[in-house]
């Protein structure tokens, strides 16, 4: 029987409970003390690839072009996003977690080819929210999956980033064609209309989470009205 190897634990920034990395044999898994279940696994994957090829499909022939990415996770969104987009542009990742950067400088790093060491990559240490103030850069993409479900989205006390107030700074963070893209576990059709009345022109894509197969995700893209 393959055994499963703790490789490290970390704590979540303002009391927000501690992190664990696991591996068993080539299969890497973060998980939350105390809950049951994998927050993600390296073995499925596919719908944080499309989080950054859909919301990055008009980027391809852009020079110069920024994104964003909130969330590093295992690094596959990131790595998406930069192979979605040309060599001139510049990809930052603002993952609030320090130990997840530290995992992905690791082993961890292999799942993902090492995103971390392009040269495109900038990181940000802290919550993504604070790249949404005013004077802060625009971005041709804002990719965000920080939340895992609906819930975030429909209450502003679950989820400020979600909230009207901060879509309508994420729209003030977008260049002119810019795009929103959002991961989620669920679909809530009360997201949708939440975009649309923030200004957004919003439409929603499900996608397995693993090649063609497995549980069922909602990326959210919003784009900005021409």
């Amino acid at each position: 029987m393959i055994p499963t190897i703790v490789l490290g634990t970390t704590p979540i920034p303002n009391d927000g409970g501690e992190l664990k990395l696991t591996q068993r044999d080539n299969e890497f898994s973060i998980s939350l003390i105390g809950v049951n279940g994998d927050l993600m696994s390296s073995r499925m994957y596919s719908s944080e690839v499309a989080l950054a090829e859909l919301g990055c499909a008009h980027l391809q022939e852009v020079e110069e072009s920024r994104v964003l990415v909130g969330g590093l996770g295992m690094g596959f969104t990131l790595a998406a996003a930069l192979n979605a987009t040309s060599k001139s542009a510049e990809v930052t990742v603002a993952e609030l977690v320090p130990g997840v950067v530290e995992w992905n400088k690791g082993p961890l790093g292999e799942c993902a080819g090492r995103p971390l060491n392009d040269p495109r990559t900038r990181v940000y240490l802290g919550d993504v929210a604070e790249l949404f103030l005013p004077q802060q850069p625009q971005y041709d993409a804002i990719l965000l999956d920080v939340d895992n479900g609906p819930e975030a989205f429909t209450h502003d006390d679950n989820g400020e980033l979600y909230s009207m107030a901060s879509l309508h700074s994420i729209r003030e963070r977008l260049r002119p064609n810019g795009v929103l893209g959002v991961w989620s576990a669920w679909h809530d059709p009360r997201f949708t209309k939440r975009l649309k009345k923030a200004g957004f022109a919003a439409s929603f894509q499900t996608v397995r989470a693993h090649k063609g197969k497995g549980s069922k995700h909602t990326i959210y893209l919003a784009k900005m009205k021409t």
